[in-house]
């Protein structure tokens, strides 16, 4: 009986230490860009970002391969600087951001592929429709704040088949092509703060 509850305590002991290694980060917003660049009239491209963003990192590990990750992007911060083409984006021919007011991304996977490099596995959901994507993610380090807060940061990559999510919206041009190109790039370079 002895041995039952010294393995029972041992156990929980053990799961308690798991538990208070868990170290969460906070997106710092004002520190964070999530851009955007998409062929425009098949020449050249256009550019844009998402101007708000939160989210969490939670790692149990120094080398982030536990991590759980969520993002909330609030829609409507789509800018391009041209408030016209912004409207346009918000609207029911992009991203209906009054029925889909959100885009989310919550890991489903992190894995280390080199040093500080990571493929992030994830469900994006963006206009209703969820699917899987990967991030190319590069770690850039960890630095300490003249506030004294622990920050790190990370650089990001993927590319976005915008019809698989509903972004169907297209005219065709006189010469051939059409006006928007069908795969978007997204570069986001985050920092994070412990909590």
């Amino acid at each position: 009986m002895k041995a039952i509850l010294s393995t029972l305590l041992i156990a929980l002991l053990l799961a308690s230490s798991v538990v208070s290694a868990e170290t969460k980060y906070s997106i710092d917003a004002s520190h964070t860009s999530i851009d955007f660049s998409v062929s425009h009239m098949v020449i050249s491209n256009v550019t844009g970002k998402f101007k708000d963003v939160s989210g969490t990192l939670v790692s149990t590990g120094d080398d982030f391969t536990n991590a759980k990750i969520d993002v909330l992007i609030p829609a409507k911060s789509v800018n391009t600087e041209n408030e016209k083409r912004d409207e346009h984006l918000r609207s029911a021919d992009f991203f209906d951001v009054t029925k889909y007011p959100d885009v989310k991304f919550k890991s489903t996977s992190v894995k280390k592929t080199g040093d500080g490099k990571y493929t992030i596995t994830g469900d994006l959901t963006l206009r209703g429709v969820t699917k899987s994507v990967d991030l190319a993610t590069t770690f850039k380090g960890t630095a300490k704040s003249p506030w004294g807060q622990t920050v790190v940061a990370f650089k990001a990559t993927t590319m976005i088949p915008r019809k698989e999510f509903g972004l169907t919206w297209n005219k065709a041009l006189e010469a051939g092509g059409v006006l928007v190109g069908e795969d978007v790039e997204l570069t986001l370079n985050v920092e994070l703060v412990k909590q």
